[in-house]
């Protein structure tokens, strides 16, 4: 077998095959045996068909595929060991009829070539980097966050802002009287949490109530509109649910407040763990480095999009053979037509640069995403949903569990395997390049991420 490469333009090339019989004919002899050993051919004993028998009857699809499989494997073999850099995959120039009498066959394959940028990422190149300064308010709201997440529920002499208040229910009739007749929805032991009505106006009803006062509101208003949450209020199915309009009377019986944690070493070991923090200095510190690790995301956010916007400025000016790489998009989505594609190449060209800009960066910095990398990804992402429900410092075996489960789902995986990669490919430019380090504040950072809001709030 012969193959020969040339480059046809500034962006593209071709690749030439040339397959002799003495290339395949062994291996379309072995895979004839093959069919009949395996296969029940009517008129034949199995295994007992002789191989030109075999060739008679499946000789021309046999040698067909023998041949497209040896040369398909061979044109990427060739591209590897000579290191060509190309876009998308191969594209074959025509199509090649295989027939039983014909020896030899000569394919030939488009390529277009990846450009070269000759990125340069060293301590010549700088980027700001802008770190979010932790202040006092900061500091004093999630103390607050902290204390009541972490606090008990009590009984309360007052309705507050984030109380819980059971009593009756009862529906009204139009004059404001208890309505009686059978029909009417009557809720002996309701309970309700104002500060989760969607309606203002109805939450503010409740607010400085005392255990036996009444008030009057609107549920379908308090759940505004919201059939299930009405339903599951009023103790109702979703049917009847859907015809309430009326006001209730809600008698209150009991209320109950959230009374806020103290600081002491069970309020410590609840927010950072079992005997990390003992003291109140150890605990602003910890505070302060929560704090930071919360806004941390937000600093690198930014990093990567003036390290994103610094590349493709910089580099985006690349010669592309557009012909060739829209022959490779159409063959890879079967929903598009060349006319949509022409109309929307302009807008996918971008994407097309930072797809080629990015992976040069990522192979010069020799970025590589490990199975390690996946697993702690993936950690991260099942206590993000833990802590959804409220479970907090969970034990490892049970966040890695998860974890493994999520990796589990190839999709999944395949998004987090992408992410990870251009999480690590903007760590590796951080690390390779000279880095102007900035403390802000939040207000100065938001400024400095959405400039465009920011101006249009002014």
């Amino acid at each position: 077998m012969e193959i020969k490469f040339e480059k046809t333009g500034e962006a593209c090339g071709k690749i030439t095959v040339s397959i002799t019989e003495a290339d395949y004919a062994d291996k379309v002899t072995a895979k004839l045996k093959e069919i009949g050993k395996k296969h029940v051919i009517p008129g034949f004993r199995k295994g007992h068909i002789a191989v030109p028998e075999l060739r008679k009857r499946f000789g021309r699809d046999v040698k067909s595929e023998v041949i497209n499989d040896e040369v398909f494997h061979a044109v990427f073999e060739y591209i590897d060991k000579e290191k060509i850099q190309i876009l998308g995959q191969p594209l074959p120039t025509g199509s090649t009829e295989i027939d039983m009498k014909t020896p030899d066959y000569t394919f030939s394959y488009d390529v277009a070539l990846w450009p070269e940028l000759n990125i340069v990422l060293d301590k010549s190149v700088t980027l700001p980097f802008y770190k979010i300064a932790v202040s006092d308010e900061m500091m004093a709201e999630q103390d607050k966050n902290l204390c009541e997440r972490f606090g008990a529920q009590v009984p309360g002499d007052e309705v507050d802002a984030k109380a819980v208040v059971k009593g009756s229910i009862m529906e009204l009739n139009a004059d404001g009287t208890v309505r009686t007749d059978a029909d009417a929805i009557q809720v002996v032991s309701g309970i309700v949490a104002p500060f989760l009505f969607k309606n203002k106006e109805e939450a503010d009803k409740f607010l400085g109530k005392h255990v036996n006062d009444k008030v009057v509101f609107n549920p379908r208003k308090a759940a505004d509109g919201q059939v299930a949450e009405l339903a599951s209020m009023l103790n109702i199915d979703k049917d009847a649910a859907e015809k309430v309009e009326a006001d209730f009377e809600f008698a209150i019986s009991e209320i109950i407040v959230l009374k806020p944690a103290e600081h002491n070493q069970d309020f410590y070991d609840d927010v950072f763990g079992k005997d990390k923090v003992h003291t109140e200095d150890e605990y602003k510190t910890q505070l302060r480095a929560m704090i930071e690790a919360s806004l941390a995301p937000n600093s690198f956010q930014l990093f990567n999009r003036d390290a994103h916007d610094y590349l493709m400025k910089t580099y985006s000016d690349m010669t592309l053979d557009e012909p060739l790489l829209k022959r490779w998009i159409l063959l890879q989505d079967k929903n598009l037509t060349a006319e949509n594609l022409d109309k929307d190449f302009d807008a996918m060209l971008p994407g097309i640069k930072w797809e080629i800009i990015s992976g040069d960066v990522a192979r010069k910095l020799e970025v590589k995403v490990t199975e390690d990398d996946l697993l702690a990804r993936a950690k991260f992402i099942a206590r993000q949903q833990m802590q959804q429900y409220g479970m907090y410092n969970m034990d490892e075996d049970t966040v890695t569990d998860m974890a493994k489960r999520i990796l589990a789902e190839n999709n999944y995986r395949r998004r987090i395997a992408e992410e990870m990669e251009e999480v690590k490919t903007f760590d590796a430019m951080r690390a390779a390049i000279t880095v102007d380090e900035k403390t802000v504040s939040l207000d100065e950072f938001r400024k400095l991420a959405n400039p465009e809001a920011e101006a249009a709030a002014e």
